[in-house]
């Protein structure tokens, strides 16, 4: 190894300088990745939020939707109960302001716009406590259908009884009437013996019985009656004078008139009788008829009918005769 002390014609080797241009550039690029790389990172994450956001907003809208229709059909059922039966339209008002208040506070929280899951809930719970008490009414309902329908059956059974009892008092009644009706025919009195005596009265108050009309004073009629199942009491029979000239005596001035009949309709009366009687005896009747004064008896046939209960029960003649020279 030599050693000189002249310098080397060859030039000397320097150290290189340092580039930082690359550097620079890369971390730009590294930084502009970076930046890149958050912003979609955050863009995603911010999707995410929002789908979030809108997933709650749906479930929310869905549930508020839930709730109203929840409480639309609770309305209904309410609106149906009470709609439809009176009776429970009073029994209502004791309930009635609870259950405005439940439907006025449910009514609050649906009207609003962005009503929040809590208030949601608490609408649940106040439609679920309105349709308890519907339930209530439903079950109210029931009972009161089930007594108006047993009303009904028991007011169909009285009206039927009702009828039936009518119809079994009418057929009564006319089963009354009738027998009363048999009865009443059947109480008639009976007359036999009937016997009618002309009479002639003298000045020393004797009588004489006599058949020349211009000396008869009186007409003696008498018979019997008798009835087994007549009721004792008084009763009135009825005598009808037809004279000698087809025509009835009836003078009023005496006591005559007018009575109805069964068979013959209103018919004049010349003495109206009255009676005592006793239940299943014979009763022996008599009274005498004397012409108005200034009026005498005419010769010819004087025929008698007695009546009882508007029924002919007997009947007689008798006739008077014209007298003599010395009669």
């Amino acid at each position: 190894m030599s050693t000189t002390n002249y310098p080397s014609a060859m030039p000397q080797s320097q150290p290189p300088k340092k580039d930082y241009k690359n550097l620079i550039i890369g971390l730009l690029a590294a930084g502009f990745l970076g930046t890149w790389g958050y912003l979609l990172y955050n863009n995603n994450k911010q999707e995410q939020i929002h789908q979030t956001d809108q997933t709650q907003i749906a479930k929310v809208t869905d549930e508020k939707g839930q709730v109203q229709k929840a409480f639309d059909d609770a309305l209904v059922r309410l609106d149906s109960l009470t709609g439809d039966n009176n009776k429970l339209k009073g029994q209502l008002s004791d309930a009635n302001a609870d259950i405005s208040k439940k439907k006025a506070e449910i009514r609050t929280i649906l009207n609003k716009k962005n009503a929040t899951a809590a208030e949601l809930s608490r609408a649940k719970q106040l439609i679920s406590e309105l349709n308890n008490k519907i339930s209530d009414l439903e079950k109210q309902v029931q009972d009161l259908t089930n007594q108006n329908t047993q009303l009904t059956a028991d007011k169909a059974q009285l009206t039927q009884d009702k009828e039936k009892l009518t119809q079994d008092l009418q057929t009564t009644t006319v089963a009354k009437q009738d027998l009363e009706k048999k009865v009443d025919i059947a109480s008639t009195l009976n007359a036999t013996n009937i016997a009618i005596t002309p009479v002639h009265e003298k000045k020393n108050g004797k009588e004489k019985v006599t058949t020349t009309a211009k000396r008869v004073d009186k007409l003696l009629i008498s018979f019997d009656v008798n009835n087994r199942i007549a009721q004792s009491g008084q009763t009135d029979v009825y005598v009808c004078i037809t004279g000698p000239d087809g025509k009835e005596i009836s003078v009023a001035a005496l006591g005559s008139g007018t009575f109805t009949t069964r068979e013959e309709g209103d018919k004049p009366f010349t003495a109206k009788v009255p009676v005592d009687i006793e239940a299943g005896k014979t009763k022996s009747v008599q009274f005498a008829w004397k012409q108005q004064q200034g009026t005498e008896f005419q010769k010819g046939m004087y025929k008698i009918e007695i009546y009882h209960n508007g029924f002919k029960i007997g009947e007689g003649s008798r006739e008077l005769k014209k007298g003599g020279l010395f009669s």
